[in-house]
């Protein structure tokens, strides 16, 4: 036979043969001997994430798994009790279903094991747990297996978290050689100091590989297959993930319905905090962080996806704009009985813009935007790339879905919408995408249906072959312990330290109205700006109008008037800005025209920031080429630490202007790898870099600020260093740390052709009064020894410092 003259003409493969089959039959034993049982305990069994979500989660783990290296046991838990959790557990279970490629009778038969292996209990005292602990022991012993590890998924609010931890640590952790796998619901805090409360609470009970943070969001199909996109198409891609080919991304969660019902929950949190922080910054790390070496690695894909955290640009009140559907109040007045008076500022749209401060996407504009009570229920990410294309035949001629001259996009279409499936969407005259045949299928034409302004024959467009649902993903990969998919401390804490500030800074914000639905036209139409966003149409009158409500900046023109007895200038503050933003231009074109550079010194803090960003942004014929630049005051720590004014003048100006390097001169405070030290001599450097290159050491404009102790520059109350004498550059003591600065001094300041004063905050009201009635007293009011000798003084004062 054929056999046999195969082995005679080959010996030894009958040996290779025989090895093959014997080492086939140990992985057998050896999979039946690691054969265990895994107990997956739903606390929150009767609530209704649970009853729409998870236990149907869990049924198509059992689907999956089911005959495999695992047996299952299923605990609902909860503080029902037992008669009605147990009645309750029964018609969630009978409503299971199964996907479509399973036969009716082979359903019913796993749905009946399913129902067997499923139970309810009530769980509140540690003997409780302790009983728990106790019973899957016996159970794992009775059917001789050994025991692989616990699930214990926490569908409960955060305020239970603690308690719940405290007993599954102390009474229900599984023995030695088995995991324990913890599933976290968000919300995971309020902002970051509630965020990092509630880690180091958790972190008390269990390991950061224990737990896992679910995002629902990362188990949506198409957000769950952008990282595997972006490496199965790496080749194509290479050469346009980045600013030079993509014009900018929009990442969009719209929904139709309202918060109605769920007002108690909304006005704790609004729409930046319920999707903003959490969906929709995980999808934007995963579009923008670095592709690692190997994408299947969790590790890896954790380690990358924080460095794109770390790069993103700090928010400020002029990266959002905000909405409010027109009902919202009257909806939370009746929820939560509120007064007839009562008027919430709660956003329920948001648009912000992320920028991202590396050398793949800097200046690249990331679109976040989310809304309730909108014109339809879609998600999506769409990266539109640059066109750099001419096509001289007519439009006519063009070869349809693929001339370079229309529009190149790639859309991961999350859902809903007209398209109504979860997609992967891809431009023609891109490049056709691999994806993988036995999970996702090319989708058939629609004719007439219009997607992001081009037909859907346009695209390569594929759909998965089976939707699953978000949670059935999650929970596959909770047992499979992929953690990539999960939301770590490290992450969380570094998304809330972005998020915070925005939301401190727009706390008090009143969004702009919206009636809801399609009635809301353009009125939600927003444009950006440099880093600023803004809504394209002037504010409306009020659909419903505010009892008291603050004047609008349209309400006053910018006011001129005089302060200790210098020109004062006054406005709302995105007017003051742009009017000292205007007057700094106006001084640099004038000494670049007089001596052929502009000599300007800047002070620190967080005032000047806004000033930065409108020059960086709004100041294109600004003589930057022959500006030098100069700083006031530094604190003594590295240029690099988030401490420093450099740090905070390279972040918000230096990083987006075309000023020579040499052009730049920053305080010399580290010097030796020391900070500071009096005997490297870093005032007397500075001042003699000052008397070297500027004319009279007489600075063309000088950029001060006003502490609420009345210091400015470094220079501080009962501290007579810098206010007179000789030294032009010198070492001070702050009462806040960190204590030690430089700063230019008093005298140095004071030859100045011109010193700009900025005060902005109804935190300044107390002191700006103050100082209104004060005398020369530069000891006791550093601020008020600030008086060019040849040159002009003018004060910028928001209306809240101004009139309070």
């Amino acid at each position: 036979t054929l056999v046999e003259l195969f082995f005679q003409r080959c010996p030894g493969c009958w040996k290779m043969l025989t090895v093959a089959m014997c080492m086939a039959l140990l992985g057998c034993l050896q999979a039946r001997e690691l054969q265990g049982h895994v107990s997956v305990i739903l606390l929150g069994a009767t609530g209704d994430l649970a009853r729409k979500y998870l236990w149907q989660g869990l049924f198509q783990l059992y689907l999956d798994e089911a005959g495999k290296a695992y047996n299952f046991s299923f605990h609902g838990a909860a503080l029902t009790d037992t008669r009605q959790g147990q009645e309750f557990i029964a018609k969630v279970l009978e409503s299971l279903s199964c996907p479509v490629d399973v036969a009716p009778g082979r359903c019913a038969e796993l749905k009946g094991q399913f129902q067997r292996l499923s139970g309810y209990r009530r769980l509140r005292t540690r003997e409780d747990y302790m009983a728990l602990s106790t019973d899957i022991e016996a159970r794992v012993q009775h059917e001789g297996l050994r025991e692989a590890g616990r699930i214990f998924y926490f569908s409960v609010p955060p305020f239970a978290y603690a308690d719940i931890a405290r007993n599954i640590n102390s009474s229900c952790r599984p023995g030695p050689g088995a995991w324990l796998r913890v599933v976290l619901e968000k919300p995971f805090g309020h902002d970051h100091l509630s965020a990092q409360q509630l880690a180091t609470e958790l972190g008390s009970f269990f390991r950061e590989e224990e737990m896992y943070r679910v995002d629902h969001y990362l188990g949506k199909q198409v957000v769950a297959q952008i990282l595997p996109f972006r490496d199965q198409n790496r080749k194509a891609l290479d050469g346009l993930w980045n600013r030079h080919h993509v014009e900018r991304v929009e990442i969009i969660m719209k929904e139709t319905v309202d918060a109605e019902g769920r007002t108690g929950f909304y006005e704790q949190y609004g729409v930046i905090r319920d999707v903003l922080q959490n969906h929709l910054t995980e999808v934007l790390t995963l579009v923008a962080m670095e592709l690692p070496h190997n994408a299947s690695s969790s590790e890896s894909v954790l380690q990358h996806k924080l460095r794109a955290f770390r790069a993103l640009r700090g928010l400020q009140k002029g990266s959002a704009v905000l909405g409010q559907y027109q009902a919202y109040s009257e909806q939370v007045r009746r929820e939560q009985q509120k007064p007839d008076t009562f008027h919430s500022r709660t956003p329920t749209f948001a648009g912000v813009l992320v920028l991202i401060d590396n050398l793949r996407w800097e200046g690249v504009p990331f679109i976040l935007m989310s809304g309730k009570a909108l014109d339809e229920r879609v998600g999506y990410v769409r990266v539109l790339f640059r066109n750099r294309a001419y096509c001289t035949q007519n439009r006519e001629r063009w070869v349809a879905g693929q001339s370079p001259c229309l529009p190149r996009q790639i859309v991961f279409h999350v859902g809903h919408g007209q398209l109504g499936v979860p997609a992967v969407l891809v431009s023609r005259n891109l490049f056709r995408p691999s994806l993988p045949p036995g999970s996702w299928k090319e989708l058939e034409g629609r004719p007439g249906l219009h997607l992001f302004g081009r037909p859907l024959s346009d695209y390569y467009a594929y759909s998965p072959v089976r939707e699953q649902d978000a949670y059935s993903v999650l929970i596959s990969h909770i047992f499979h312990g992929r953690k990539d998919s999960f939301i770590t401390t490290e992450n969380l804490l570094a998304s809330w330290g972005f998020w915070t500030p925005l939301l401190d800074s727009l706390a008090h914000e009143a969004p702009r109205l919206y009636p809801g639905g399609a009635e809301n036209g353009h009125l939600l139409d927003f444009e950006f700006r440099g880093a600023q966003l803004c809504f394209s149409q002037q504010q409306p009158e009020r659909l419903v109008p505010e009892p008291g409500s603050a004047p609008t900046p349209s309400a006053f023109q910018v006011l001129r008037a005089t302060y200790r007895d210098s020109p004062l200038i006054s406005a709302w503050p995105e007017e003051l800005i742009a009017k000292l933003a205007d007057d700094i231009e106006a001084a640099a074109v004038r000494a670049v025209r007089r001596a052929g550079t502009f000599h300007l010194a800047l002070s620190g803090g967080s005032s000047p920031v806004p000033l930065f960003q409108q020059l960086a942004t709004g100041h294109y014929g600004f003589p930057w080429a022959h500006t030098h630049l100069w700083q006031v005051d530094e604190r003594c720590v590295p240029l690099w630490d988030p401490e420093s004014n450099f740090q905070a003048l390279q972040a918000h100006l230096l990083q987006h202007i075309r000023v020579p390097y040499y052009n730049v001169h920053p305080m010399p405070v580290h010097l030796h790898q020391r900070l500071c030290a009096e005997e490297d001599r870093g005032p007397q450097m500075y001042a003699s870099e000052i008397s070297a290159l500027v004319a009279n050491s007489s600075f063309d404009l000088v950029l001060l600020g006003m502490g609420m102790d009345g210091h400015t520059a470094s220079l501080f109350p009962h501290s007579p260093a810098g206010l007179d004498g000789e030294p032009l550059v010198v070492l001070t003591e702050s009462p806040s740390a960190p204590q030690q600065r430089m700063s230019l001094s008093l005298p140095l300041i004071n030859r100045a052709r011109k010193v700009a004063i900025l005060v902005m905050g109804r935190v300044k009201r107390e002191i700006t009064l103050l100082v209104s009635r004060v005398g020369h007293e530069p000891k006791k009011w550093p601020i008020s020894g600030v008086l060019p000798g040849s040159g002009q003084l003018v004060w910028y004062m928001d209306y809240e410092a101004f009139l309070g």
